[in-house]
């Protein structure tokens, strides 16, 4: 088995169909074998029978993995587990893939060279923002509004941070040596907070790993219409300030005193207050919106702090053991 598809679900019966066919419709040169895992996160949809539907067309390369704790990170975490590929390429339950996009992620992965690699995450060809909504340059909101990933037709290696969820694969060893992904972080339920994918990547950087952007291997994100407003946005950046100050974990303390709780005024006036002003002041709708949307994520950080402070939870970052038997891994936090 050279490659395992790792795709986690949950409660979206409505568009897991379509993700999977384009996932299955993968071009792929006859030699090379690979598998469909699907993540069953307790979905209370049909998840389940759509999956088995495919199970029964694919017998032997789709397989349904149901991942009782419940979170992103932990569906990833146990598909990880139940893989047999040495390289292992994720996707979302509400993204198509194109035809080639298998083949091209993974091809540069084959050789060791590459610990890992992501490819451009696209919104859906005919899709067209709002006026106050930018998808590309200064005010950008993508990222926020589909995964938008995509730095243009060359390939190359990521330098700043690593590929996002829907569209990324790494070497097996990758996690036995490092770990999975931070059950801390990552969607749960109705939780927008996330960030495990870009912190596994991070990682796997400092370590001095080198992951490689492909852009030839392409997902189409949908946009489901109840994120088509500016609610959504605030809720998904405060949510991200979070997930950033989580992943950073504890600092030092300073004469006993938690170092946040200096943190917290100078964030305040040298970050927020300026940012709301500018948005205030701001003519172009999508500067204002863009600038609203940064003030959320610095309110993020700072609610991220002040609760980290006022609950004592210093221990952020996970405790990690690696097993290398029969290729798992374990981790606690």
């Amino acid at each position: 088995m050279t490659t395992s598809v790792i795709l986690c679900t949950y409660n979206r019966a409505h568009s897991l169909g379509a993700a999977l066919e384009s996932v299955l419709a993968s071009a792929l040169p006859s030699g090379i074998d690979w598998e469909l895992l699907v993540v069953d996160n307790n979905s209370k949809d049909r998840t389940r029978e759509v999956i088995n539907e495919f199970c029964l067309r694919y017998p032997g390369q789709v397989r349904y993995i149901f991942a009782a704790q419940q979170g992103l990170s932990n569906a990833r975490n146990a598909g990880i587990r139940e893989a047999r590929g040495g390289i292992l390429a994720f996707v979302d339950d509400d993204v198509t893939v194109a035809p080639n996009w298998l083949l091209n992620l993974t091809a540069g992965l084959l050789d060791g060279q590459w610990a890992g690699a992501g490819g451009r995450i696209l919104p859906p060809k005919d899709f067209y923002p709002p006026p106050w909504l930018a998808l590309q340059g200064l005010w950008s909101q993508g990222g926020a509004l589909c995964a938008h990933f995509d730095f243009g037709d060359i390939p190359g290696e990521l330098k700043e941070k690593g590929p996002y969820g829907t569209n990324m694969a790494f070497r097996k060893e990758m996690f036995e040596k490092y770990g999975g992904f931070r059950a801390d972080l990552g969607r749960c339920r109705d939780s927008l907070i996330g960030n495990e994918d870009i912190e596994f990547g991070r990682r796997l950087m400092v370590a001095g790993e080198r992951l490689r952007y492909e852009p030839s291997a392409i997902v189409y994100h949908s946009i489901v219409e109840e994120r088509l407003n500016k609610k959504y946005f605030r809720s998904w950046w405060f949510a991200f300030g979070r997930a950033q100050m989580r992943e950073k974990g504890p600092r030092p303390k300073v004469f006993g005193i938690p170092r946040y709780y200096f943190s917290l005024p100078n964030i305040a006036l040298r970050s927020f207050l300026p940012q709301v002003v500018r948005s205030l002041l701001a003519r172009d709708p999508q500067e204002r919106f863009s600038r609203q949307c940064n003030a959320y994520w610095i309110a993020g950080n700072m609610a991220e702090i002040w609760n980290m402070a006022r609950n004592g939870r210093y221990t952020a970052r996970p405790q990690q053991t690696h097993a290398r038997e029969n290729g798992a891994f374990t981790q606690r936090w």
